[in-house]
């Protein structure tokens, strides 16, 4: 391995140059279409259009379809395809340098056999024979309490207990070196506490690394609060508790952004003149995005508003922190949208906007929003009209209520 090579698989490397431009490469329903499949014809695609990790749904036996209820660990027979296909296509997405981002589903299992008080909470029969003292006491286990919120009606995995801890590792080092997974991502890691994702992370030694931590947004009655701090500081704590190991995705950035684009991008400065989600105070750990497959996709738990997509795209693909896009968008809603995100990741590139780049708000009022980045790219989304000063500046790309400008 080269120097080069290395520098590009150390951890705090790939952190550090904030490169990383992500795919989430999956939705709700990929569960239907021979998934593994689909996406190797996809990798010369998203190779080519510059992201350098995709995100791959859970691909271990589950209980339910799509992934998320997972039960043994060590076999990825699942319903978007069979193992064989599974390491196939992860090996060509090596072959085109765009790593696999493993989804980690380890805040609860679905047991096998029956035990204490009559619930499946027993691992018999499978790899990772855990009894019920792997279950928190809190979901009807023999363990411990939970050191986190419960994912209710299943047995939630009990992570203090050693045992649990070395089995979990042992796992993620095997989908780290025999399956050939080099990212991770985190599910429901409002679940356990964030010093065990720490733990797993030096165990396991993934490249890059997201959690998922999902909190509830300020609200006053059903209107978005202007001042998001608490919320934005919650996840910086559970970040801080992975020795900043762990980039977080940035749900702050989400829920402001997407009330922004109704004509509210007063909303997109906070009372500092910084960018008002993680993307603000953490920009390095920050991973922003519109959608995903339970806010967006059939699910529809909280999705952007579709008129304003790329406003939204050409929001994250300019900013600081680790920008991240949605399948659905990049796939599913046409070839001008699949090109206009494009352009806006090779304008990224060119420029050489990285997840640190500096960041100067110049506009932020109802109908009109407008930034520069590290004095090379100028953007603005929204209906009012704004180009940046100065006979250098040259349009770049623009679209629906967006338009980008670099030097």
């Amino acid at each position: 391995m080269g120097f080069e090579e290395s520098q590009q698989t150390d951890p705090v490397v790939v952190i550090r140059n904030g490169k990383e431009i992500i795919l989430q490469a999956f939705n709700w329903e990929s569960k239907k279409y021979d998934w593994w499949r689909n996406l190797d014809g996809k990798v010369p695609d998203i190779s080519k259009s510059g992201f350098t990790t995709a995100w791959l749904p859970p691909a271990c036996q589950s209980l339910s379809p799509e992934g998320y209820l997972p039960q043994n660990l060590y076999s990825l027979n699942s319903s978007y395809g069979s193992e064989h296909l599974l390491k196939a296509l992860l090996n060509k997405m090596k072959q085109y340098k765009v790593r696999g981002m493993a989804d980690i589903v380890i805040n609860h299992r679905v047991g096998t056999t029956k035990g204490h008080s009559g619930m499946y909470n027993r691992y018999e029969g499978i790899p990772l024979s855990w009894d019920e003292h792997a279950v928190t006491s809190c979901t009807g286990g023999l363990g411990n309490k939970s050191t986190g919120d419960n994912f209710n009606g299943v047995p939630n995995i009990d992570h203090t207990q050693s045992f649990v801890r070395k089995d979990l590792i042992d796992w993620m080092r095997w989908l780290r070196s025999s399956v050939g997974f080099q990212d991770f991502r985190f599910d429901f890691a409002k679940g356990y506490a964030s010093k065990y994702v720490k733990e797993y992370i030096e165990g396991a030694k993934p490249i890059f690394s997201v959690g998922e931590y999902w909190d509830t947004c300020n609200y006053k009655d059903s209107h978005l609060d202007y001042n998001q701090d608490s919320h934005r500081q919650r996840i910086i704590n559970w970040i801080d508790g992975t020795g900043q190991l762990s980039t977080a995705f940035d749900f702050t950035t989400k829920a402001i952004l997407q009330e922004a684009v109704k004509g509210e991008f007063w909303r997109l400065r906070d009372s500092k003149g910084k960018p008002p989600g993680v993307l603000g105070w953490w920009p390095s750990r920050a991973v922003t995005f519109l959608d995903n497959h339970d806010t967006g996709s059939t699910q529809a738990h909280w999705p952007f508003p579709s008129r304003h997509v790329m406003a939204g795209y050409a929001y994250i693909l300019t900013h600081p922190g680790i920008p991240s896009v949605f399948y659905d968008h990049f796939y599913d809603w046409g070839n001008s949208m699949h090109d206009q995100i494009v352009k806006l990741i090779d304008i990224r590139k060119h420029q050489g906007i990285h997840s640190r780049s500096s960041i100067k708000i110049l506009e932020a009022q109802p109908n009109l929003y407008a930034a520069a980045i590290d004095e090379k790219v100028s953007m603005k989304i929204g209906d009012g009209s704004w180009c940046p000063s100065g006979k250098e500046w040259k349009l770049a790309t623009s679209g629906h209520r967006y338009a980008v400008w670099q030097k």
